[in-house]
């Protein structure tokens, strides 16, 4: 009797359990690496305006407190060019008007170069609380850490502005600096990529990758120009900086680049993306095991 009192009427409506989400534990084979991988970069460039806010609000933080902020970073360099300009203008006998602009492009964008790639070894690491607690794109975090070194580098444009003001250096505008700039932003992506998987399965990346940056600081040109080299020029396009700079650094000092420089920057430019992107496809379902 209480059995049929409790039952529901015969025209009610009983609603279904939805289904629950099943985890695939599949293991990937064949071309679902590279699909996998292309989707990731997919997916992640689809959330930049989060990845750009990420990096914003690093800067924020980093800077929190602080009077100047990230101005701090437009002071010091304006200090070092200063000093550095004079005393190497000096020992190397050449005229100041000529060398503290071609000088100021160099440090500020070897300063970008050497924060990227060092920070992009702690890129997974240092984002190891949301790789294990949320379900994102990897390529989102490798965003978030271009975008924070654009920003950072940002800050050193009025340096070189001033300088290239005051001295009346023309840049020489063409189609190259576009793409110039371009190549800039898909390899400080891809370089960071490719370090943050290196960083994230040996941990002893980071200190090698800051050891030799040290060591290219003085093979490549920065504080010396390739014009002081009597003999021996074209074995600079080994060094993979040497070309992505002058892209961008001899237009902008008014000078020509070179016929060999292009097609040596856009070489190391596409092995690199090759090697990421192939070592990326086949590490990135070990990536949150090793954070």
């Amino acid at each position: 009797m209480d059995t049929m009192q409790n039952s529901p009427p015969a025209d009610a409506t009983v609603p279904q359990r939805q289904a629950e989400p099943v985890l695939h534990l599949v293991p990937e084979k064949g071309a679902s690496y590279f699909r996998h991988a292309w989707q990731d970069l997919v997916d992640g460039l689809k959330q930049a305006r989060l990845g750009c806010t990420l990096g914003w609000l690093d800067i924020k933080l980093r800077y929190r407190g602080s009077i100047l902020g990230p101005f701090w970073l437009t002071a010091s360099t304006a200090i070092m060019i200063a000093a550095m300009g004079v005393l190497y203008a000096y020992l190397m006998r050449m005229d100041v008007h000529e060398y503290l602009p071609f000088l100021t492009f160099s440090l500020v964008l070897w300063g970008f170069a050497s924060s990227t790639l060092q920070e992009g070894c702690r890129t997974f690491t240092s984002a190891a609380g949301l790789i294990h607690s949320a379900r994102m794109p990897y390529t989102l975090h490798v965003l978030r850490a271009t975008v924070r070194n654009w920003l950072t580098v940002a800050h050193n444009i009025p340096v070189v502005v001033v300088v290239f003001l005051w001295f009346h250096v023309s840049p020489a505008w063409s189609w190259t600096l576009p793409l110039g700039l371009l190549v800039w932003v898909v390899d400080s992506f891809v370089a960071t990529l490719l370090l943050a998987i290196l960083g994230a399965r040996f941990r002893d990346v980071p200190p090698i990758v800051a050891s030799t940056m040290q060591i290219l600081f003085f093979v490549t040109p920065v504080l010396w120009k390739p014009a002081l080299m009597s003999f021996g020029q074209n074995w600079l396009l080994l060094d993979p900086l040497f070309p992505l700079m002058e892209i961008l650094r001899a237009p902008l000092t008014g000078e020509v680049v070179k016929a060999a420089v292009w097609p040596a920057a856009l070489g190391w430019s596409a092995g690199l993306g090759v090697l990421t992107f192939l070592l990326f496809a086949r590490m990135r379902a070990r990536l949150a095991y090793w954070v």
